[in-house]
């Protein structure tokens, strides 16, 4: 190429670098690779080299870490800059790593080394003073972080107080640093917990992390499952004098912190080559995501010695494993329809070999993830195992599209059942709401017999799975038609077993009308909406045939869950299921909506043991006679009811002036 092309060619790199590190620091949405993001930095630095002298590269990303921090955090200067680590992709490249430390220091003596496997997480530098964490922030651009104290504060793994060392003092100061990360079964869980809510579910576990770092309300951080692990120290200052890399170990350990049980020591290169190659050959053992080693040289002394070059210090290298990527093609998109009646777009994939595993389909997630990444059939595709294990489509090949393709839609109908899906405002997810549609009919019937809803006694999981797949039963009616003599033929179940559970669905046949509205499974609509539901509207038809507007209407229920109570009565499949329970001799036990009593529109709270009655039972009460009941005690609560250990919720009624109640004086108030 000629000087004007590279020129050229540098100036793009540079932009390109800083646009995908504020994507990957910043906006937690990379858009390439590691592997892909490593190539592109490889090219720069080789390209700046070629013209060093020539051109100024003060402002590269080759001088410089990561990106400034956001401005909704405040910022937070590291003591010793959090130094990014030199890359190498190959033995040959650890061999000369070695060579270039011992021609630095003049010697030819084995030198040894700490070896560890390389977190993908989120790096993190954490301040103690006298052994108590006093704040935390982000890498940042390595010499100021975003301050993320109140996020590091609810990860459990982070010690809050260290713990005292005969062998190593506690210092008096000193900067930790460590990476947050998920754990792969914790990241499928949470991402399965996503998709039920209806909620974007996280690409990878190292954009989870990232992400729940990063929130402006410390709650949410705290409900996601983040781990910590320690492997180094910036300023230090006073206490232990720790002379090696694998004694620094050693003392994290002995503080408190979670250091990696996977790190060794090995007294010269070729035990760095052992460990790269059998690292690599285990990664996907692993319980978190890995993306190679680090390898550093044991010895403190040397490493004060080596010093550092430009963006990162010669003592330490990161070697990367060979990306687990592969291209192939999207030969068709198909639609799954989960437990829960959430539809999944599928890419249907040529087969094709991805870190040792054959990957033909890979999730789509949702209509808006299809979008984002412009996925089309016949495109071709960067996939990826994420976390080693959930296969990806990373990006499309866009130069190797056909002319022509067009961009997928979800469907307007289930492809199971055939019933109309919504998608509610605020979830990204489209629905099937037809409470028979096969696809979700266990999950269903489950919830339906559970002791909220018709609480049928003895139908438990393993029977309902049963009865469904033998296709005993196709939709909740269908439990008041058992056989008895096909009931008994189902595993396990003896002639009085089979006679208990048709006698608790007998039994169920007259439940309290909003525990038959809890049963059907409505979206966003619990126990206590039911509850709202019945005491406004008084029976099951006038429930139904409620429109939207009443619905949004009704304090307590709003917009959202009014257009989920409203489509789910709209869609004739659930009318039928409704109409087929009573004709089956399903009747709720309705009444109508309590008016003219002096408790109606009152809010009663009860707190503590009371003498006789339970407090289910003392709120059932209450409600009977048009009151509402609530949890806490608030400026509109008109009642607090005491028993026994009543705990806080007495003293805020008193604060408040709220009258408070014993058991006899609520039932006196009652005959009143």
């Amino acid at each position: 190429m000629s000087r004007e092309s590279d020129l050229k060619r540098i100036g793009y790199l540079q932009k390109e670098i800083e646009r995908h590190n504020r994507l990957y620091y910043q906006l937690d949405s990379p858009e390439i690779s590691d592997a892909e993001f490593d190539r592109l930095m490889r090219e720069l630095i080789e390209l700046e080299a070629k013209y060093a002298g020539e051109i100024d590269v003060s402002d590269s990303p080759t001088r410089r870490i990561g990106a400034p921090p956001l401005d909704k955090f405040s910022p937070s200067a590291h003591l010793v800059p959090m130094l990014s680590l030199s890359n190498a992709f190959s033995g040959e490249e650890i061999i000369e790593f070695d060579s270039r430390i011992k021609r630095f220091l003049g010697r030819t003596e084995d030198i040894a080394y700490v070896v560890e496997p390389k977190f993908d997480g989120v790096a993190v530098n954490l301040m103690y003073a006298d052994g108590r964490f006093t704040s935390g922030a982000t890498r940042g651009d390595g010499f100021t972080g975003e301050n993320v104290t109140a996020n590091l504060r609810t990860i459990r793994s982070v010690p809050l107080r260290l713990r005292e060392s005969r062998e190593f003092p506690l210092p008096r100061r000193m900067e930790v640093r460590g990476e947050v990360y998920i754990r792969l079964e914790d990241f499928r869980k949470l991402n399965r917990r996503r998709e039920e809510a209806g909620e974007p579910v996280f690409a990878n576990p190292r954009n989870a992390a990232a992400g729940s770092l990063r929130q402006l309300d410390s709650r949410i951080t705290s409900r996601r499952p983040l781990d910590l692990c320690c492997y180094g120290i910036g300023d230090i200052a006073g206490g232990a004098s720790i002379r090696t890399q694998w004694d620094l170990r050693r003392a994290l350990s002995a503080w408190g912190f979670p250091v990696s049980e996977h790190v060794r020591r090995v007294e010269n290169v070729e035990g760095c080559l052992a460990y790269f190659r059998e690292t690599e050959a285990e990664r996907h053992n692993f319980p978190f995501e890995i993306d190679g080693i680090v390898i550093k040289v044991d010895s403190l002394d040397l490493q004060e010695r080596l010093g550092t070059v430009s963006r990162s210090p010669r003592w330490a290298l990161a070697c990367k494993f060979q990306a687990v990527q592969e291209t192939t093609v999207v030969e068709k998109i198909e639609i799954n329809v989960g437990r829960t009646g959430a539809l999944t777009p599928v890419a249907v994939l040529k087969p094709v070999r991805v870190g040792g595993v054959t990957v033909s389909r890979a999730s789509l997630h949702n209509q808006d993830e299809i979008e984002r990444k412009d996925v089309r059939v016949g495109d071709t595709v960067v996939v990826q195992r994420a976390g080693d294990v959930i296969p990806e489509i990373v990006q499309v090949v866009t130069s190797k599209r056909r002319p022509g393709s067009e961009l997928f839609r979800m469907p307007e109908y289930c492809p199971v059942c055939k019933s109309r899906v919504v998608r509610l405002e605020g979830e990204a997810a489209v629905r099937c709401i037809d409470i028979a549609c096969p696809a979700q009919l266990k999950e269903n019937i489950r919830h339906f017999a559970s002791r909220g809803a018709m609480d049928i006694e003895g139908l438990g999981d393993k029977l309902v799975s049963q009865l469904v797949e033998s296709g005993t039963v196709r939709n909740p009616a269908d439990l008041y038609r058992l056989d008895p003599e096909k009931l008994m033929r189902m595993e396990r179940l003896a002639e009085k077993s089979s006679g208990n559970i048709l006698s608790a669905i007998e039994r169920s046949k007259n439940p309290p009308l909003e525990k038959f509205i809890f049963a059907l499974g409505i979206r966003h609509v619990g126990e206590h909406i039911s509850r709202i539901l019945v005491k406004k509207f008084g029976s099951l038809d006038g429930i139904m045939n409620a429109t939207e507007e009443d619905l949004a209407a009704t304090e307590g229920i709003g917009g959202v869950i009014a257009k989920s109570l409203s489509g789910f009565f709209r869609e004739p499949a659930n009318r039928r299921v409704i109409g087929d329970l009573r004709n089956a001799g399903v009747k709720p036990l309705e009444s109508a909506p309590v008016k003219g009593t002096a408790l109606a529109g009152k809010t009663f709270v009860f707190t503590g043991t009371l003498p006789t009655l339970k407090r289910s039972e003392a709120k059932a009460m209450a409600e009977a006679l048009g009151a509402e009941t609530s949890e806490s005690v608030t400026r509109r609560t008109d009642y607090v009811v005491a028993g026994e250990s009543p705990g806080s919720k007495i003293d805020k009624a008193r604060t408040l002036n709220i009258p408070i109640l014993t058991e006899e004086g609520f039932l006196e108030l009652l005959k009143k």
